[in-house]
C-alpha cells in the first residue's frame, strides 16, 4: 500500500487552500451562489486557475502544474469542508485526464484543450447519464453513420456544469446494444454545435446540473476520443479520477460539518449544561469522528493508487467512493439532528451540506454502484 501520510508539498498544498477557500469562499459565499442560480462563482474559478489549481492534473508542457491525483483529491477535499462550487472535477480532473491520455494521438487539439483547461477558460461537462443511476454501459444515445462522420441523436441528463460547459465529452454508441460495453464511443464536442439544445436543471444542491437533447448532431472522426467503440476504455481513467475527486470532496464535506456540529456541542446549553457533556452525544460525536478518519485513509489510498498505478485503482477508487458517501450520509444526518430545530432551517448552513452530500452520492455512481465493485474484487 502506498503512503497514506501527507508529505511536506502536499501538507503545504493543503494549508495554502484551505487558507484560500476559507477567506474566499466560506458557506456564506456559496449561499450567494446558490440565491442568484448561477451554479459556481466564475471569479472564484478565474481565482483557482490563476493559482494552478485548473491545471491540477495538466502537463507542464501544456501549461499545467501537472501535481497528481493525490493533490487533485486534496484541493477537492477542502473544497468540500467549504461547500466551494466550481468544475474542478468535471473539467480539471475528469476533462484532464481523459485527454492528456489522448494528447499524443488526438495532436494539437487535445493540446489546445488541456492548454484551455490549465487557464480557466474553457469549462468540460461529462454527458453520460441517460436514466435514473450512473450506468455508462447502458448508453442507448445514437451516433449513427452520417457520411463521413456520425450523427448524434439521443438525450442526456443530470449533467454536472452542463449549464456553463463550452465543451462536452459525450459517450454514445455506434454499435451493440444498451448494456455491453463494446460499440460505445467517446466524442469531445462545443456545447453549442448545432442540433443540441440544453436545459438548465434545479439540483437540490443548488450546483450547475443540466440535460442535454441531440437531434442529428454532426460529429467527425476528428471529435472522437480515443477509438471509435473504444470510449469506455477511452473514459476509464477520468471516470475513476472523477470518483476519486467526488470522494474526496465528500471527505471534506464530512469533516467540514463535523466541526459545524461540534463547534454547536460546544455552545449549546440544555438544562443548565452543554449538551457537549452529555454522554450519549459524547459517543455519537466520536462515532462521526472514526467514520471520518478511516473514510481519508480511504480517499488517501485511491489517490495514490491512480498516481501509481491507475490500470489496477478501480477497487481502491470505488471503496473510496462508498465509504465517503456512507459517512457523509452519517454526519450530515447526525449534524442535523443534533442541532435541533434549527438544523432543519434554510438559514442554518447545515441544510447545505445535506444537499451537496445526497447529490454527490448519487453522481459518478452510487454506494450500490461502487459496493458491487468491491464487492466482485472479493470474490462475492
Amino acid at each position: 500500500m502506498e503512503s497514506l501520510i501527507l508529505n511536506e508539498d502536499e501538507t503545504m498544498l493543503r494549508d495554502a487552500a484551505r487558507g484560500f477557500l476559507d477567506a474566499a469562499a466560506p458557506v456564506s459565499a456559496f449561499r450567494k451562489v446558490r440565491d442568484a442560480g448561477s451554479g459556481f462563482d466564475r471569479g472564484l474559478w478565474a481565482e483557482m486557475a490563476q493559482m494552478g489549481w485548473a491545471g491540477v492534473l495538466v502537463p507542464e508542457e501544456h501549461g499545467g502544474a501537472d501535481m497528481g491525483h493525490r493533490a487533485a483529491g486534496i484541493l477537492a477535499g477542502e473544497m468540500g469542508v467549504t461547500l466551494a462550487a466550481s468544475p474542478f472535477i468535471s473539467t480539471a480532473v475528469i476533462a484532464a485526464t481523459t485527454l492528456r491520455e489522448r494528447a499524443g494521438a488526438q495532436g494539437a487539439r487535445a493540446a489546445d484543450a488541456l492548454k484551455g483547461i490549465a487557464s480557466g477558460e474553457l469549462i468540460y461537462a461529462l454527458a453520460i447519464d441517460e436514466g435514473p443511476k450512473f450506468a455508462p454501459e447502458r448508453v442507448a444515445m445514437a451516433a449513427a453513420p452520417a457520411g463521413n462522420g456520425y450523427a448524434l441523436s439521443g438525450r442526456k441528463g443530470f449533467v454536472a456544469e452542463g449549464a456553463a460547459a463550452d465543451r462536452l465529452l459525450v459517450l454514445a454508441r455506434t454499435g451493440g446494444a444498451p448494456g455491453e460495453a463494446e460499440g460505445l464511443t467517446l466524442f469531445d464536442i462545443e456545447a453549442g454545435r448545432a442540433g443540441i439544445a440544453r436545459e438548465r436543471i434545479d439540483s437540490v444542491d443548488g450546483r450547475d446540473f443540466a440535460r442535454f437533447a441531440f437531434d442529428g448532431v454532426e460529429a467527425t472522426g476528428d471529435d472522437v476520443v480515443g477509438e471509435p467503440g473504444g470510449g469506455l476504455e477511452a473514459l476509464r481513467t477520468g471516470l475513476r479520477a472523477g470518483q476519486a475527486a467526488l470522494a474526496a470532496e465528500l471527505g471534506g464535506l464530512s469533516a467540514g460539518a463535523f466541526a459545524m456540529t461540534a463547534g454547536y456541542l460546544k455552545e449549546r446549553k440544555q438544562f443548565g449544561r452543554l449538551i457537549g457533556t452529555f454522554q450519549a452525544l459524547q459517543h455519537r460525536a466520536a462515532h462521526m469522528w472514526s467514520e471520518i478518519e478511516v473514510t481519508a485513509s480511504a480517499i488517501a489510498n485511491a489517490g495514490r493508487m491512480l498516481d501509481a498505478r491507475p490500470d489496477e485503482a478501480e477497487v481502491a477508487v470505488s471503496l473510496a467512493k462508498a465509504r465517503a458517501t456512507d459517512t457523509a450520509k452519517l454526519v450530515v444526518s447526525e449534524g442535523v439532528q443534533m442541532h435541533g430545530g434549527i438544523g432543519m432551517t434554510d438559514e442554518f448552513d447545515m441544510g447545505f451540506y445535506m444537499k451537496r452530500a445526497r447529490v454527490g452520492a448519487e453522481w459518478l455512481g452510487d454506494y450500490t454502484y461502487h459496493a458491487a465493485i468491491v464487492a466482485r474484487a472479493r470474490g462475492f
